[in-house]
């Protein structure tokens, strides 16, 4: 696999003068169907990850190695640039560094690190950032972990809901020192706050998913945000997909009778089914 190629155009990305809505992904197939409809990019957040692999919700229970696994599955099955949303890189700077190494040896194309407590420390109920000199260690290691200098890398923080835009924007302009390729905040509600966020960073900026106020693609991309996210609908819209199906099944509904299947050329779409007959009658058969 050529990960360095799909950097590449993932960096084009996100140095470039618009704005892409990536897809949100959580497996194989869904990354391939994305890819085929005509997505410039694939996102695989936490949330969607742990739903996926464990079916729990986003907690920090899902591990590295898990995280990992998962995206090296997408990333095999597809030529799409992934982000990979790496939480708070699974502990420490040196976790950090584990991290960005794990991931990136699994094709991912960027991925974030955040400046959040996580996990949720004992006693306290509403989430907080780190100190600004531990998430500044955090991105600085992650920034001398990476081998390939195409993978990106993204200083992510959620201090606008947490603790107010000014702290927030120190952070970024401390973590722009690290040597980062761009920001992610999430939690940004208006106008102003990007607008601010903008005068504040040289750095390309990511947005997590968009409040109604700012889903204004050309907006966005005059204030320099280059990718913003849209959620993580198609995942939940498979949750429901598979509940009715079920649900059907249950009822009595023949299987003939179902509602909503996929034709048997999706199927074979999806599976690369084309490739792999040419490799049966290649070397399976006399």
């Amino acid at each position: 696999m050529n990960w360095t190629d799909r950097r590449a155009r993932m960096r084009a990305l996100l140095n470039g003068e618009g704005c892409i809505f990536p897809a949100s992904v959580h497996d194989p197939v869904s990354a391939r169907l994305a890819q085929s409809i005509g997505f410039e990019a694939g996102m695989l957040a936490g949330s969607v990850a742990s739903l996926a692999v464990l079916g729990a919700p986003d907690l920090i229970l899902l591990t590295l190695s898990e995280f990992a696994d998962l995206a090296l599955r997408i990333n095999r099955a597809t030529e799409l640039p992934v982000m990979a949303d790496a939480d708070h890189g699974y502990g420490n700077a040196l976790n950090v560094m584990r991290t960005v190494q794990e991931l990136e040896m699994a094709g991912i194309s960027a991925l974030t690190i955040e400046d959040t407590a996580l996990p949720r420390p004992f006693d306290e109920t509403t989430a907080r950032p780190l100190s600004i000199a531990e998430g500044l260690g955090k991105m600085k290691a992650a920034v001398a972990a990476r081998s390939d200098p195409s993978l990106i890398i993204l200083a992510r923080t959620g201090a606008v809901s947490m603790t107010g835009l000014e702290d927030a924007l120190e952070r970024i302009r401390a973590y722009e020192t690290s040597g980062v390729d761009g920001i992610f905040l999430s939690g940004v509600r208006n106008k102003a706050e990007v607008a601010a966020i903008h005068a504040a960073t040289k750095l390309p900026v990511v947005l997590g998913t968009l409040a109604p106020e700012i889903e204004d693609r050309e907006f966005l991309a005059a204030h320099g945000v280059s990718i913003a996210l849209q959620g993580h609908s198609p995942f939940m819209a498979t949750i429901e997909a598979l509940r009715a199906t079920y649900q059907a099944l249950r009822d009595g509904t023949k299987p003939a009778d179902l509602k909503g299947q996929p034709s048997d050329g999706l199927v074979k779409e999806v599976s690369r089914d084309t490739e792999w007959r040419a490799a049966t009658n290649a070397f399976l058969m006399p």
